[in-house]
């Protein structure tokens, strides 16, 4: 089901350019390695020719080929090689995650991006569905990853809400310490390393973002960020973010005091009203994973809750009501948004689990870069 993307922001900005970076370089020991250098070029010029003749000497003199579809080049030449050609595997252990993963859907049994994104990696989960659509969900997808709702709790009308809800609960009655919530239109997981966002073949980031957050007492909400807020050559980009919101595959504590409310921005209220009583949160930029954007696709609340016909305003002031203290409402894109002051969660420090030992050292749980070549 899908949620708010809101505005495209630099979220470390919110902290001052250093706040993230001193923590998660004292903080992110024992993880797979993470080297984010400055990759950015000292200088770009704009070049201009007469005649194709021209181009084609240039061409020649940087040894590149140029063409009428080239609109850049870097000198010396790239290695731009697709990421599709390259996968981070675990070779010596089939890593799962430990805490369940539930994926909340509705009217996308066609597409069903997660479900199959997961089962290209192999990683379990169970599939969350009203029963009026199980047996469209159980034609493509075996039966025993479904999990049936008591009832159409589209009917009620507030989105995810009372699904996110059921499967606390039910990861509660499992018996489980935290739970995964993936929305139903990721379509794919990455690693970020070396100035590079490639693909993971297997459920190992998973299990690295479980035991890095289970090593703090205090961290309520933790999960992956986005791919296109990350860009390759960012050198500002810190492993992970401290004390913001966490969207769409969200690893969640059990025993928080808090449940899922609303109608809109679910994810991002329940964030703030944690970091406000003193809970911490951790978005990874180290593993990502790839959303379809919000309203692109059929299902979810696309026909329902998001189709308000004002531009997504009464979506952005719903925040702003239940956070007048730090949620404002802005225009960008041609649309509405709200956009949030987290810079107050900074006194929000991690508290680590007693009596922990973390070795200092580079720990890629067996991940290994292989290439399949062009």
């Amino acid at each position: 089901m899908d949620k708010d993307d809101t505005t495209k922001v630099k979220i470390h900005s919110l902290f001052g350019d250093d706040f993230n970076d001193k923590i998660w370089e004292t903080e992110y020991k024992g993880m797979p390695e993470f080297i984010q250098e400055d990759k950015e070029p000292i200088q770009k010029i704009i070049i201009s020719f007469e005649t194709q003749e021209d181009v084609e000497d240039f061409g020649k003199l940087v040894g590149q080929n140029i063409t009428t579809d080239t609109k850049s080049l870097w000198f010396p030449k790239q290695n731009n090689e697709a990421p599709k050609n390259f996968v981070y595997l675990n070779e010596t252990e089939n890593t799962l995650p430990k805490y369940p993963i539930y994926i909340i859907s509705k009217g996308r049994w066609e597409s069903r991006l997660t479900s199959k994104a997961l089962e290209k990696l192999n990683v379990p989960y169970r599939i969350v569905v009203e029963p009026s659509e199980y047996e469209q969900y159980a034609s493509v997808i075996d039966p025993s990853k479904i999990l049936t709702l008591p009832e159409d709790f589209s009917k009620l009308g507030q989105g995810s809400i009372p699904v996110r809800n059921w499967c606390w609960e039910h990861s509660i009655k499992e018996g489980h310490k935290r739970h995964w919530i993936l929305d139903d239109n990721i379509l794919n997981f990455q690693r970020l390393n070396r100035n590079r966002r490639l693909y993971v073949g297997d459920g190992t980031i998973f299990r690295c973002v479980e035991e890095f957050t289970d090593r703090y007492e205090n961290v309520a909400f933790s999960g992956f960020n986005y791919r296109y807020f990350i860009a390759d050559r960012n050198v500002n980009i810190p492993a992970f973010y401290l004390n913001t919101r966490v969207y769409s595959m969200t690893l969640i504590k059990n025993d928080l005091p808090y449940r899922w409310r609303g109608r809109y921005n679910e994810d991002t209220d329940i964030c703030l009203r944690a970091l406000k009583d003193g809970w911490c949160t951790l978005l990874f930029n180290t593993f990502l994973g790839s959303k379809t954007a919000t309203l692109k696709m059929k299902g979810g609340n696309t026909d329902t809750i998001y189709n308000t016909g004002d531009e997504r305003l009464e979506f952005a002031e719903s925040l702003q009501k239940q956070h007048p203290d730090i949620v404002k409402v802005v225009r960008r894109y041609d649309r509405w948004h709200h956009e949030v002051d987290y810079s107050g969660f900074r006194k929000n420090k991690l508290i680590k689990v007693k009596d922990l030992d973390i070795k200092d050292e580079i720990n890629n749980y067996g991940m290994v870069l292989k290439h399949y070549g062009k």
